[in-house]
Order: C-alpha cells, then structure tokens, then sequence
C-alpha cells in the first residue's frame, strides 16, 4: 500500500457562541476518518479554525463592552477546550484573524482582479442611522411582504418560506437600534463568478462532490451564475481590502480562505512545505467536510477563488445532514440546541463519538440523536459486547495465571477471520460508511461472545485438570477483543489507549498481518466503560432546558412484563386490562423477532431470568419472568418477540432493554416460539 499525503478540514465555527452537538456531527466525522488514515500509516494532516470575521462579531463586542479580539480570542479557547475533550486532534487549530489569513486572502484577491474576476459598482443598502452603519439583511426585520408574518428576517421569511430583498419588508426596523432603516448607495466589489461556468461544470461532474450534491450543482449552473458581493463597508470586523480604504472583505471570502491559513501556520511550525498541499501540481489529497447548508460556497465560490488564482482546487468536497435531538430540529438562531459542554458535564464523550459513527454514512441524510436508541446501543454495543469480553476473561488470567496469556493460540482459524475482516472495515471506514463498518466490527463482536459462551470457561473453571484449557479459551477472548478494539480505535480513541495500557502493547496500526498475543504480560484490568445511566440523560436534558424545545408525544401505557400479574387471584373479579388505545398509539409498538443467545438465572430472583437477545445487527439484556416454565439451557437458540422500542428499565438487577413476549396463562404454561426457518433475527412482526 502506496503511502498518501492527505490534507483534511472542516469547516470553521464561528466564534459567536459555543459548540453544540450539532457542530459535533461534522469534527467527529472528520476526526474518525483522520484517524482511521493514520492509523493506517498515511501522512494525514487535520487543520481547522475559528471564523472569526463580520457583523456578529462586532455587535457582539460592543454589547459586552469588549473589543472584537478580546471575544474572539476567549470563543477560541472555549472551543479548542470542547473539542479537545471530545477527542478532535486537530493538527493545527488557527484563527481567520491571523496574518497568514490576511496574506493569503489578499493575495488571492489581488491575482484574481489581475485576472479580470473582479468588478465594482454602487448598490443600494438599508443603513441604520443611528448607529451610522449598514445592515446586513439578517439585522433587518419586518412583516413578509407576502403573508404578513410579523417578525421575519430580511430575506426570507420562516412562516411562509418567501424569498425577497429587505427594502421589501414592511414596517422594518433595524435588530441593532430598532430604529427603521433608510436607504443609501455604497460602492461595492464584486467577484465574477460566472467568469467560471464552464470550468465549475467540468468540476461538479467529475466525482469531487456525492451524486446528489452534483445534481444541486446542475440545477444551480442551468440557471446562471450571479456576481457575488465581496465587500462590506465600515464599520466591519475583518481585513481591509486592498487599495479600497473603509471596504472591508465579506466574512465568506476570507473564511475557507483559512483553510489555507491553517495550513501555511502548521508549515511553519513543522517544517513541511506548503506548496506541496495547494499548487497547481500537487500531488497531495485535499478534502472538506462541511454541511450541506454551506455547498454553495465550498462547491462553487471556492473552487473558483482557488483556480482563478492559480491554486488547486480540492480533491473532494463531503457534506452532511443535520442532527436532530430525539426527532426535533436544532436551530442556532432560535437557541434549540444541546451544548457540547452540558453533555461533557454529564456523560463519557467517547458514547457519542460511537452514537455518531453508527449513524453516520457517506450521504448527505439528516441524522437524529435519539436519547433511548443512545442508551440502547452504547450499552448493548460497547459495553454488552466489546468491554464484557475482556472483563469476561481477564478475572481468570489474573487470578489463575498471574496476568499472562497462554503460549499458543487456541483457535487461529478464528483469529485469522478477525484480521481477514481488515480490508472489508478499512474500505468502509475509507468511503465514509462508519455505520456499515460499526454493524461489521459488532458482527465480529458477536462471534467473539458467541465463542466465550459456547466454552463457558466459568464452568471449566470449577473443573480439576482443566487450567490449560482455560487458559487458552481466556487467553483467545483477550486477543478477539484486542482486534476489536484495534479496529474501534479511529472512533473511540481513549477506550483503545486504554485497552492497549491493560493488554500492555503500544499504540496499534491497522491490523492487515496482526499476529496474536502468546506468552504476553498483561497488566491488571480495570473497568473500560461503564453504561450509560437513564439519570444522566435526565440531567443533560433537564440543564437544556432553556434551549431544547420539546413537544409533547403520545405514550401508550406499558403491559405487564411477562410473569408480572399473569393471571388474576382466584375469585378475583377481571377489571380492563388498560385503557383503550388508538392503532395510532399501537402503531408506535417496534416488534421484532430475536435469538436468544444466552440465558441466565438471576440471583436473587424468584421469577426472572436474564437473556441476551439477538436483534440482527446487535444483542440486548433483558429480563423476563419465565422462571417457572423454563431452564436457561432451554431457551438458548429459540425465537421469540420483543418489543424493541421500549424504553429502558432500570431494576435491582440490572437494566432491562426491552421487553420478551409470550403467550400463556402463567407457571409453567408459558410459550415461546421454537426455532423457525422463515424467521430470522431483526425481523420486524406486523
């Protein structure tokens, strides 16, 4: 494998206010796939910034009777200490207020006006005359001058969805002093972007955008591309423009300009050359993972800036969806988000990097941050699954073989799956499908349990000359759970480093000709992760309050658990077993057909036992009350229905992640259903 050199970015926040989870989908995304490239030997760089340039910015300061820099530079350092508690390990985090951004973003301006791209003349604009400035359309509000809506932005209106020019507001004031705007002429300069039609045609076609990205791209190009207003008038925050005293750059011409920046102050700092990343010639990759809200500019403004003044342009551009939080649109503006600081007060942050990942994949789909399916799939996934094999094995290797791994490898056709698995997980991670490379590596998580399970090494424990067994069926769980964690590292890095300190290796590559652990000193394990805890997702919830809108939903009312009040005490009069409920409410019901893969009895309990149940894609804890009528042996292979949508139950033994169906009055009259070829695990009833 031929090494790369790949420069990667995201987009820039802005340094108007914290991150949010939101922000978090896109540094995550980037984050995975920049590890996942170093991991595999790749010369791999990841730089970014804060944007730090325009109108907010300077409002913003003045209200808090502070200068631009002093905001900015305190945004700066609340962002680099979120992302750096969510594990994004940026290579170079900069600022588009720095003289490499000045330098760049004048150079590029001035090659593109020697090229003929950049024109000027006066247009009309709403000034505010109090404050003696002019307003940016989204710092004018009025009523739509379609449908009336009061209290709409300048140029467009939420209600109705019109679009139109703010001198068409009626009854507008300005958001700064209240006060109506009046109109006035400015000179302004402006890029010519239609100088750049047909290459930008080429560009959008030739698989540096996903398809449904290109095909926007078409439907912008059919219609004609516009000039695009580059300057802004004082009193503004940013670069002045050269030769144009009082013009200043609009905020969007000098921000993907940082891009550049950022990487010209990691050459600096490192010794690498910077040419090798942006001329015309480079022979590096360079990428940009953005939202789609912004493809207009990255896809189309951008490319252009870049060639017509002489640069490269990216080898491809990837965007994402929104997120949503338990099916509720986030908004910036209207404060509807969960702050990346509010969650980091309360939960492990690696539980979302993994949320994320299992629902990330290479389009553009908006992605929903639903809190139960996060609790179920952390839970189940990287505790039921990954943690429990090595707390499974390693109590024994301590205690029995004073932490050191047997001296062969106990099934090496197993093992040899693991590592064939390699090329499969590398391609998805490569193609940005983390969500289909999760299911893989959790396919492969399952066979290490299943493994365990079918050895039951706490059985051979308890048995006299069986130590050699047991060491090498311990010793095996440990290497299968290295290879998973190796394999996991791009997206829960602290979980990986923390592996490799128990099992006592260096930081590992990609495992393409990984060979097993044998006569290996261990060191002693301590717990990796523990669950996620309903409490918790209350706190977060409860400390969002101010900015989290929710909306009352339907709940039907739960039934009975199975062997809770199964039959009525003698003589005992039949009261309705619920409220009636609407189909509409029974609707909402997700039954689906699972494997139980292990049973257990529960200590302590007169009724339950504890089942592992295979959904497909991933396994679940749940108790159910059936006791009575069946052995735990009984039940390991069966079929049967449970509700998977329930939410979580947290009981003295546990917490239960859903809930096991049967029929029968109770006692020993209680049914399952038997294995059945037109059954399969995931399979929803309807």
């Amino acid at each position: 494998m031929s090494k790369r050199k790949i420069l990667v970015t995201s987009a820039l926040p802005y340094a108007n206010g914290p991150i949010h989870l939101g922000h978090l989908v896109e540094y995550l995304q980037t984050d995975i796939w920049v590890r996942f490239q170093k991991q595999r030997g790749h010369e791999c760089y990841y730089v970014c910034a804060d944007d730090t340039h325009g109108t907010p910015i300077m409002l913003r300061a003045d209200k808090e009777g502070i200068t631009p820099e002093q905001l900015i530079a305190g945004v700066e350092q609340e962002h680099r200490a979120d992302f750096d508690a969510f594990g994004v390990a940026f290579d170079q985090y900069h600022s588009t207020h720095s003289p490499e951004n000045k330098a760049c973003a004048e150079l590029i301006y001035l090659r593109l006006r020697e090229g003929g791209h950049i024109s000027s003349r006066s247009i009309t604009q709403a000034y505010d005359p109090v404050k003696n400035m002019f307003l940016p359309d989204r710092f004018i509000k009025g009523e739509c001058p379609k449908c009336g809506a009061p209290d709409q932005y300048g140029d467009n209106c939420e209600a109705c969805g019109a679009t139109y020019s703010p001198t068409e507001l009626k009854n507008a004031v300005s958001v700064v002093s209240g006060e109506q705007p009046i109109e006035k002429d400015s000179e302004h300069y402006f890029f010519e972007l239609g100088h750049f039609a047909e290459m930008l045609k080429d560009w959008t076609t030739a698989g540096h955008l996903q398809a449904e990205v290109s095909n926007k791209m078409a439907e912008w190009l059919q219609n004609g591309l516009q000039q695009w207003d580059i300057s802004r008038d004082a009193p503004y925050f940013g670069f002045e423009i050269p030769d144009a005293p009082g013009k200043y750059f609009y905020v969007w011409l000098d921000a993907p300009i940082g891009y550049m920046a950022s990487c010209r102050r990691l050459c600096e700092r490192t010794g690498l050359i910077y040419d090798d990343f942006w001329s015309p010639d480079s022979d590096a990759e360079l990428y940009h993972f953005i939202g789609k809200d912004i493809i207009y500019f990255h896809a189309l403004f951008w490319p252009a800036m870049l060639h017509g003044a002489g640069f490269r342009t990216p080898s491809a551009i990837f965007a994402h969806g929104f997120l949503t939080v338990n099916g509720e649109k986030m908004s910036k503006s209207r404060g509807t988000f969960i702050k990346a600081r509010t969650y980091l007060d309360h939960l492990n942050p690696e539980y979302l990097r993994y949320y994320f990942a299992a629902k990330l994949s290479a389009g553009v789909d908006d992605i929903d941050l639903n809190f139960d399916d996060f609790t179920l799939r952390v839970n189940a996934d990287l505790v039921g699954k990954v943690v429990n094999i090595a707390s499974r094995c390693a109590g024994f290797i301590a205690k029995r073989f004073e932490n050191r791994l047997s001296a062969a490898c106990a099934e090496p056709e197993l093992f040899g799956q693991f590592v064939a698995a390699h090329q499969a997980i590398a391609d998805l991670y490569e193609s940005r499908e983390f969500g289909k490379a999760m299911r893989e590596i959790m396919a492969l998580a399952d066979k290490a349990n299943q493994y365990i399970d079918e050895k039951k090494p706490w059985l051979i424990a308890k048995e006299d000359g069986r130590d050699a067994e047991l060491h090498d069926v311990c010793s095996m769980g440990l290497n299968l759970f290295r290879l998973l964690v190796v394999y996991l590292r791009p997206v829960i890095p602290t979980l990986a480093a923390n592996a490799e300190a128990f099992l006592n290796i260096p930081p590992q590559g990609w495992p393409a000709d990984a060979q097993p652990l044998t006569d290996h000193a261990i060191n002693a394990f301590t717990p990796l992760m523990t669950r996620v805890e309903a409490d918790k997702i209350a706190a977060i919830v409860e400390a969002s309050k101010d900015n989290l809108e929710k909306t009352p939903s339907v709940k039907a009312k739960p039934a009975k658990t199975v062997g809770e009040a199964a039959k009525p005490a003698e003589n005992q009069k039949l009261e309705p077993i619920a409220e009636a409920i609407e189909i509409e409410d029974f609707a909402k019901i997700d039954l689906r057909i699972a494997r139980i893969v292990k049973a257990e009895a529960v200590e302590g309990a007169e009724k339950l036992l504890q089942l592992t149940v295979d959904l497909g894609d991933h396994t679940r804890n749940i108790f159910a009350g059936v006791k009575s009528a069946y052995a735990p042996d009984d039940l390991e292979g069966k079929l049967t229905v449970v509700v998977a949508n329930l939410k979580p139950r947290k009981m003295r033994f546990g917490t239960s992640e859903g809930m096991m169906l049967a029929a029968g009055p109770g006692g020993k009259d209680i049914f399952v259903l038997s294995p059945d070829a037109g059954a399969q695990p995931g399979m929803r009833v309807k």
